[in-house]
């Protein structure tokens, strides 16, 4: 049976309201940033992917709490949009875009060369950016679209602010993951392209597996700078959440989240676990750690938490990037 044809049997509109009202049934009372008095004058956050959805939620919480908020985007023209609302709405002129596409790791570069020479310190690094629904392509680098977006470009930026983020100690590196991290599988032959996962769904769950693999063992890293003194690493999951990321899928797949969307957290709600993690005096020192969307500390999946598996996925994303030595991209 086709797919079109199977989603337009009156079982899916009962499976999807049934769905629905799951998804508000475990709804719970979480963490309330308005409780938190923590202020970010003269501190400097980046958040990637900050002109929509969840990152524009996040880079509005943390102008509000003053922080020079650079909002890290792709689109100049959608990132000016988000500058002027979250200027007006918080009145904090230390509201800057700077653009970055996380798929390439040229963008990457030059946007970490002009934070080393512009900013004097940076103490919140937000890792919001990221696609699903892509169809498999390889970029001019050399590297899958979906998973070059989701963790390698965020993990060589990362890589190359971690001076300046100990510099600043303590400072935070907040990585937005999914629940369904649990659904992927972390083969580095997906980064180039060498392999393919069975299709976009199980790209971005690998990807977001890698995101909270990179999360763990940059605090391994980061060993001996942890504390309420150093640099912190943690991963989160927003839930399931109402944003644009579907626009790459299907209209059959649109329409039935547009059925649920009722009952989905708002990109606000999403937003909670991440600023949770960025600001939150409970969050401070805390390293090595995943979070779900409640703000509540979680185990993610095995895999996620298998120490080799980490490891060579970071060794080999380092060749990848040109972080050492080896073939390059």
């Amino acid at each position: 049976m086709e797919v079109t044809s199977a989603c337009s049997h009156p079982g899916w509109f009962l499976l999807t309201l049934l769905l629905g009202l799951l998804l508000w049934a475990r709804r719970r009372r979480v963490w309330d940033p308005r409780q938190c008095p923590t202020d970010l004058s003269g501190r400097t956050v980046i958040v990637t992917g900050a002109n929509s959805g969840i990152g524009k939620c996040v880079a509005l919480e943390l102008a509000r709490r003053n922080a020079r908020t650079i909002l890290a985007c792709r689109s100049r023209e959608r990132g000016r949009a988000a500058l002027e609302e979250i200027r007006a709405a918080t009145g904090n002129a230390a509201v800057v875009l700077r653009e970055l596409d996380t798929g390439s790791l040229a963008s990457v570069r030059a946007f970490a060369r002009a934070v080393l020479l512009e900013e004097p310190r940076l103490d919140v690094l937000v890792h919001n950016a990221g696609v699903t629904g892509l169809p498999f392509a390889v970029t001019p680098e050399g590297l899958e679209q979906t998973f070059v977006t989701n963790y390698l470009g965020p993990f060589l930026l990362t890589n190359l602010l971690l001076e300046l983020l100990k510099a600043s100690a303590p400072a935070r590196v907040v990585t937005v993951a999914s629940f369904r991290h649990r659904a992927g599988t972390a083969d580095s032959r997906f980064l180039t392209g060498q392999r393919r996962p069975r299709g976009g769904d199980a790209a971005y769950s690998s990807s977001k597996l890698m995101g909270v693999l990179f999360s763990t063992e940059l605090a391994r890293h980061l060993q001996g700078t942890g504390g309420s003194t150093g640099v912190t690493s943690n991963a989160v999951s927003p839930g399931v959440v109402s944003t644009s990321i579907m626009r790459h899928y299907s209209w059959v797949v649109r329409a039935l989240f547009t059925l649920i969307r009722p009952f989905m957290k708002s990109a606000a709600q999403g937003a909670l676990s991440t600023i949770y993690c960025a600001v939150s005096e409970e969050a401070a020192g805390i390293t090595g750690k995943y979070f779900n969307s409640d703000c509540a500390l979680e185990l993610p999946s095995a895999a996620a938490r298998d120490a080799r598996m980490a490891r060579e996925l970071w060794d080999e994303s380092e060749r990848l990037t040109g972080l050492s030595r080896g073939p390059q991209h």
